[in-house]
């Protein structure tokens, strides 16, 4: 009962007229983002943030503005899985194994609209069990010391070799390189300069934004522009449409994929990718023969989709309850409320109940409002990749440097934000992969403020790291996180 007295005054945050607005507005955004192959709602998210701060929007309403685009993302992102075999996302390549046969067989529109559905139920459905989830979470957590913090975040540090695409090492060091960048600038324990290189710039350290935009925006611009990757455009298809019957068929596979889905979005360090994947493995095996999966089988496009957004709502209960980041894309809105000088964690639903009840109603109208913009509009959102590729790339390029200039005002900021590009397009190259930096980034300062809490309360001694029984679990899922991808290399 008191998460929904609670739940009834974040309606009364999100019912507000400029709020519902704003929910509409990062909807369509987030649809339209999904839309474009390689742009992604990460590249969205940190392109909006210094536009929240410079129209002086209120924390709750720019966290809804930038939640609806995050989510929207997952709606609009089948688009171009399903009509040109082109998943802008990796969550999205297992809908391309049913979607694309479906389109191709005439019945594209079907797939588009079982995706829809599927999709818009995962998100409600796991939007629910954050409502219930969320506080219970966030008391348990408020029994962590910093000890405790410690051995968390690096065991969601782990978690990056194990579950990401690429190889382990890749994505260790990646996130070994994100926790470096998080150290650029002065010390706030000693007051000692650190890998400034002499700048006074880089005093103050990284801007966040910086970072993200120049590692994600300029970066996948310079790769799809020496690809000269080009869209086609691509017909629904005239066959038969999506019958209530075959919706009721594939509605038990969209409940397991829930279920999966905000379980494994739960897990800091696991993402969208790997939820759709389970999900789709576990119906494929599931139903067997008795199933045409990869031929084009609607329950081969809904598990997917519906595990993706379940999964994507499920990556925010770490971050409002714990202060860990579920994903690359929950770390930028992470960074968004640090930019407001709020703390996500145990005390956020005490302390700015305005903020988190909020965030969490506005999602049940969200998704509400993408079911009704997707299902009747996707044909409309298909027309964007028509956009020239000679319009879109320096229309992205000039909002990236608009956003990191904003704010900071800074010449510097600019040219830095150019050199992550450029270090983002390189790695992508070399195939170490981008969102361990973000995370290690964001987690670094935090694992540092931590450490440094924990050390003082013990008077320098490292073993009280260990002393809890809660440390001494997160430390041996670390060090399991660690070693499995090294069993799993010897198994196959």
């Amino acid at each position: 009962m008191e998460a929904l007295a609670a739940l009834g005054g974040g309606f009364a945050v999100a019912l507000a007229p400029h709020n519902l607005a704003l929910a509409l507005i990062g909807c369509v955004i987030g649809t339209a983002i999904g839309v474009l192959p390689g742009i992604g709602p990460l590249n969205a998210i940190a392109l909006l943030l210094p536009f929240c701060l410079a129209l002086k929007l209120p924390p709750e309403s720019a966290l809804i503005l930038l939640a609806a685009v995050y989510y929207g993302s997952g709606y609009g992102g089948r688009i171009t899985a399903i009509l040109l075999n082109m998943p802008g996302e990796p969550s999205a390549v297992l809908t391309t194994l049913d979607g694309h046969p479906l389109a191709r067989q005439g019945r594209g529109a079907a797939a588009l609209a079982v995706s829809g559905v599927g999709s818009f139920l995962g998100a409600t459905l796991s939007v629910v069990l954050m409502t219930f989830l969320s506080v219970p979470l966030a008391r348990v957590a408020v029994a962590f010391s910093p000890a405790d913090y410690v051995a968390l975040i690096a065991f969601a540090l782990s978690l990056l070799g194990a579950v990401s695409d690429a190889p382990a090492p890749k994505a260790w060091a990646a996130g070994c390189l994100g926790v470096l960048l998080a150290l650029v600038g002065v010390d706030s324990g000693t007051g000692v300069e650190r890998f400034t290189l002499g700048s006074l710039e880089l005093l103050g350290g990284v801007e966040f934004t910086v970072l993200a935009i120049g590692l994600f925006a300029i970066g996948e611009i310079l790769l799809l522009a020496e690809q000269r990757v080009r869209a086609e455009a691509a017909k629904l298809g005239g066959g038969r449409g999506l019958s209530l019957r075959e919706l009721a068929a594939c509605l038990p596979a969209m409940l397991r994929a829930t279920g999966i889905g905000f379980v494994i979005g739960v897990l800091p360090g696991a993402g969208a990718s790997v939820a759709s994947a389970l999900s789709y493995t576990a119906e494929k095996r599931m139903h067997g023969t008795d199933g045409r999966f990869g031929q084009g089988d609607l329950r081969g496009v809904a598990a997917p989709e519906t595990a993706d957004n379940a999964a994507q709502i499920g990556n925010l209960v770490p971050m409002l309850s714990l202060g860990i980041p579920g994903s690359g894309t929950t770390a930028v809105l992470l960074g968004a409320l640090l930019m407001y000088s709020i703390t996500p964690g145990p005390l956020l639903f005490a302390q700015r109940p305005e903020v988190a009840w909020g965030l969490i109603a506005s999602m049940y109208i969200g998704n509400a409002m993408l079911l009704l913009l997707n299902l009747p509009l996707v044909g409309l959102f298909a027309r964007l990749l028509l956009v020239p590729a000679s319009v879109l790339y320096p229309g992205v390029l000039a909002l990236s440097f608009a956003g990191v200039y904003a704010v900071s005002n800074s010449a510097f900021d600019l040219l830095l934000a150019l050199g992550f590009g450029v270090l983002g397009w390189w790695l992508r190259k070399l195939g170490v992969p981008l969102v361990p930096i973000v995370l290690g980034f964001v987690l670094g300062r935090m694992l540092e403020d931590n450490l440094r809490r924990a050390l003082a309360l013990s008077d320098g001694e490292v073993l009280a790291l260990l002393h809890s029984p809660v440390s001494l679990a997160l430390w041996a899922m670390t060090a399991a996180a660690l070693l499995w991808p090294l069993f799993r290399r010897r198994a196959a």
